[in-house]
């Protein structure tokens, strides 16, 4: 069972556990503890945690844009869809870097300018997610303690997300998420 979720965009997590995507981009948030704003990879594991609050569907691709859980406003109850696995993390050398990408991920190139311009003294991460759907999603009740503007989420007792290979189908096969691997690694 883990009881850590990592807090992301409730699209990107739908992304991700559909197979549909690989990659995350971080800068950081607003409580992290390697200081405001910074991103730390404090666990390599994960639960999915979606999140409303800062998910604009005009930073998304058009293709993207039509999707149900944009028109959704954050819930009462929090379906986890999944598991998440950071398998690397790379910091993006240049705008050319990601626009080699733009197959790869669901932002516009409005969000990747924020994302670059955004305390531009700091760096812009990209990191492979390994993701795991949930046979059934693990809802559970909002809390205090989850909202805010954080990348972690520690969950309390009884919100943590199973973590077997019984309960977890794998949002993409290997070879072609090694392929996205192998993408990125040629343009980092």
């Amino acid at each position: 069972m883990l009881d850590i979720a990592l807090k992301e965009w409730a699209i990107v997590c739908e992304l991700l556990v559909s197979g549909e995507l690989a990659l995350l981009l971080r800068k950081g948030g607003i409580a992290e503890t390697g200081g405001a704003g910074v991103f730390e990879l404090e666990h390599k594991r994960f639960g999915l945690f979606p999140a409303w609050e800062h998910q604009k569907s005009e930073m998304l691709k058009e293709a993207y844009r039509t999707r149900p859980v944009l028109e959704e406003t954050e819930p009462a109850r929090i379906p986890l869809p999944g598991v998440g696995e950071a398998i690397r993390i790379w910091q993006v050398p240049s705008r050319e870097a990601m626009d080699a990408l733009d197959d790869l991920h669901c932002w516009s190139q409005a969000q990747i300018d924020m994302r670059f311009d955004y305390k531009p003294d700091r760096p812009l991460y990209l990191m492979a997610v390994r993701a795991w759907r949930l046979h059934e999603p693990k809802v559970i009740e909002q809390h205090a303690a989850y909202r805010g503007c954080r990348s972690w989420v520690p969950l309390r007792d009884g919100d943590d997300v199973a973590d077997g290979p019984d309960q977890l189908t794998p949002a993409m096969d290997d070879d072609a998420f090694a392929a996205v691997v192998r993408r990125v690694d040629a343009v980092m």
